[in-house]
């Protein structure tokens, strides 16, 4: 059992009442929270945060340096730095609180800052490797079709291409969500698993017509030969029966996935049994925003594409999804030249 404060613990529900309730923070961005301070307290021998002193922050992050993975590497500058912002933000809360104001001061809490050259590698962009939509077409026509579960499988993969949409979403949707005649999935952020709950409409991008033959294909096969209704999964989980002490696939149960593992793992097979290499599920959304940037010709069209990814705003896309590297960046200015 893991040590702990029993003052301390008391303090942290607190905290976390206050993230999820005044700031909106999900299950997710708390367990990085409550990670980060089990760290803080470890280093400090589960001190009672009352008995804070600013030399804490220094050893806190002298452990953060010499701290090791599971696989014991060091620590990435990202992890790291991460996790001195979010111990940071608990201490600059702790600030205000009753019974604080004269033990931690808003300049102790600075003491949490990384020191600027580890902040500025922590945050610098780095090559993040995508698919192209040839590596995609490849990797989806070798996927097998002899079970249901291989054609779930593939019917997810096709989504997955024709919209982008993030593999929480995907693992997520029903029936009810997709909309074939008009060419979209509708996002309902009170029961798809969308970022920060954003309710969005996504229309199917304009890709190789076999991923939506396929896809259509199993949606029809849902509902006309396992009686799926609109509040049924659209990527269900496998009915398993017990045959003689066996267990044998029996149909498909009609609830989603509680979690996006399965986006991960179809994506991943599809990519390593095609011989290539594995790209994670998020990769997609780069494919289709370096896609966009070829086949849109008008601003308003570079627009919609963007927002058809979920983003409000043009410059997040090409921010987040449309990096230039420093060869790509001097072959540009090296192609353009002066019309004066």
């Amino acid at each position: 059992m893991r040590k702990f404060n029993a003052e301390n613990e008391r303090l942290k529900a607190r905290y976390e009442q206050y993230l999820k309730e005044a700031k909106g923070q999900d299950e997710k961005s708390l367990d990085k929270v409550r990670a980060a301070l089990v760290r803080f307290e470890d280093s400090t021998k589960f001190k009672p945060f009352k008995a804070f002193h600013i030399e804490q922050a220094r050893c806190f992050k002298d452990a953060l340096s010499k701290a090791k993975t599971a696989k014991g590497k060091p620590l990435s500058l990202s992890t790291t730095d991460a996790t001195l912002r979010l111990v940071k933000g608990f201490f600059h809360w702790l600030a205000g609180q009753q019974g604080f104001k004269k033990i931690v001061s808003y300049s102790d809490v600075e003491y949490f800052n990384n020191n600027m050259k580890d902040a500025r590698a922590a945050h610098a962009q780095r090559p993040q490797p995508y698919p192209s939509l040839q590596q995609c077409a490849h990797a989806f026509r070798l996927m097998p079709e002899e079970t249901g579960l291989h054609n779930r499988d593939k019917a997810l993969f096709a989504l997955w291409v024709m919209t982008g949409a993030r593999a929480g979403a995907l693992a997520s949707l029903r029936l009810k969500h997709v909309n074939l005649i008009d060419g979209l999935v509708f996002q309902d952020g009170r029961e798809v698993k969308t970022k920060n709950a954003k309710t969005l409409e996504t229309w199917f991008f304009p890709v190789d017509p076999m991923y939506l033959t396929f896809f259509t294909a199993w949606v029809q096969h849902l509902t006309n030969d396992h009686l799926f209704g609109p509040g049924d999964a659209l990527f269900p989980k496998q009915r398993l029966t017990n045959v003689n002490g066996r267990f044998v696939a029996n149909g498909f149960e009609r609830e989603p996935y509680a979690n996006s593992q399965i986006i991960n793992m179809v994506v991943g097979a599809a990519f390593t049994n095609s011989g290539q290499p594995v790209f994670a599920p998020h990769s997609i959304r780069r494919t289709l925003a370096m896609w966009g940037d070829r086949i849109c010709t008008t601003m308003e069209q570079r627009k919609a594409w963007s927002q058809n990814l979920g983003h409000e705003s043009l410059s997040t896309t090409i921010s987040a999804y449309m990096p230039v590297n420093r060869e790509r960046q001097g072959e540009l200015l090296k192609s353009l030249t002066d019309t004066n």
